[in-house]
């Protein structure tokens, strides 16, 4: 089988010296050992630097979230607007551990897999080179050594017959010549056809000589073939195995990079798209309304009659009574719930909380959108009904 090559350029005599039969030609095949174990290292290098790429990646996720994050928290928006913004960075953050963590599996684990595969494939010997690049190039060597030494012997016989064959045609075009001229002796014509004739017969022997070597080498080229084609699959099956191995770790990378088949890439996104399908206009304006709006509750002016105050000491029993009062509430009564959003009281009477913190309903809502909740810590007030949900 001989090795596809590019067209040649110079013509088919070009062509065959850079064929894999001709000798030294094997060279190539067995340079492929050493041109696989530096790929290797190519390949690893490479994606390394993809690495730093992913690593730089998640930092800049990371710190453009923790810049933006407390001026989303502080910005004007509310309800579900503000709700959406802030998935946008909670979405990065996530985001942010995923690009790390391909970070760490181009380099310790696709990276490690290359670099042990290449240590067990490749064995470097001591003064250089590769055991089995050696082994290679020794086996072709010896498989070629006799085709060579045959193709040396047919190069020889075949210039001896070109040079023959020349000086005969030489001879012809003397004797051609002299033949019918006046000017020159019949003793000299004699002389110039004796010369055509040594030189005809010189020729044909060389010619005999080389068509015998021709033989000889065309009787060998079989088992020249077969020993070389021996050799040859063996290293076709060394690189079958770099290539399989090699797709694979491809295929690893692939699956690594690949972030639109990852499940929390898929998970992350889809909550950020449902959060967005929730912002809910009607939503955030009752909200307003009720907050800062006409919905919110409001002591109109009434007429009061003028009460005198009355001064009384609280008694310790009095203190704690309410105490155990208070403590019966929290414990008996009420619904646990969890706030949404942060809400700071606009009045005495008011509750104020974070976001995320948990507290008791003790009283349901009212027709004014306002709900009377008790904090752990026992006070009551009251609170925006849909500022909170139930835990």
């Amino acid at each position: 089988v001989i090795m596809s090559l590019p067209p040649p350029e110079n013509g088919p005599e070009d062509a065959n010296h850079q064929s894999f039969w001709m000798p030294g030609n094997y060279h190539r095949t067995v340079k492929r050992t050493e041109d696989s174990f530096q790929v290797c290292n190519d390949i690893v290098t490479c994606f390394q630097e993809r690495a730093r790429v992913e690593r730089q990646y998640a930092q800049q996720l990371s710190e453009w979230t923790n810049k933006w994050k407390p001026l989303v928290d502080a910005s004007p928006l509310y309800g579900s607007l503000l709700q959406a913004w802030q998935c946008f960075l909670s979405s990065a953050d996530r985001l942010s551990t995923l690009h790390s963590s391909i970070c760490r599996s181009l380099v310790s684990e696709d990276g490690d897999r290359i670099r042990t595969w290449q240590k067990e494939t490749f064995h470097k010997k001591i003064f250089g080179g590769f055991k089995e690049s050696q082994e290679f190039d020794t086996g072709f060597a010896r498989a070629q050594k006799p085709w060579a030494k045959r193709l040396k012997k047919l190069e020889k016989a075949k210039a001896a017959f070109h040079k023959a064959s020349r000086k005969e045609h030489m001879a012809r075009e003397r004797e051609t010549h002299a033949q019918g001229n006046p000017d020159i002796a019949i003793e000299k014509q004699r002389k110039i056809q004796e010369e055509r004739e040594l030189a005809q017969q010189e020729t044909e022997k060389v010619k005999a000589r080389y068509e015998k070597v021709l033989e000889e080498v065309t009787r060998y080229a079989p088992r020249y073939m077969e020993e070389m084609e021996s050799i040859f699959d063996q290293s076709q099956e060394e690189e079958r195995k770099r290539i399989s191995f090699l797709k694979q770790a491809f295929l690893s990378i692939h699956r690594h990079l690949d972030v639109t088949n990852n499940e929390s890439v898929k998970a992350v996104y889809n909550e950020l798209h449902n959060t967005l399908m929730s912002i809910n206009e009607q939503e955030d304006l009752r909200w307003w309304k009720n907050t800062h709006g006409p919905g919110m509750p409001t002591d109109w002016p009434q007429f009061k009659e003028w009460v005198p105050d009355k001064k009384h000491k609280k008694g310790k029993k009095e203190v704690e009574h309410k105490a155990v009062v208070m403590e019966r509430s929290v414990m008996i009564g009420g619904v646990r719930v969890r706030a949404l959003y942060d809400y700071v009281g606009q009045e005495p009477d008011e509750l104020s909380f974070k976001a995320g913190e948990e507290f008791l309903k003790i009283e349901d809502e009212d027709d004014q959108g306002w709900c009377r909740g008790m904090m752990d810590g026992g006070k009551e007030g009251l609170y925006p009904a849909n500022y909170v949900e139930v835990v």
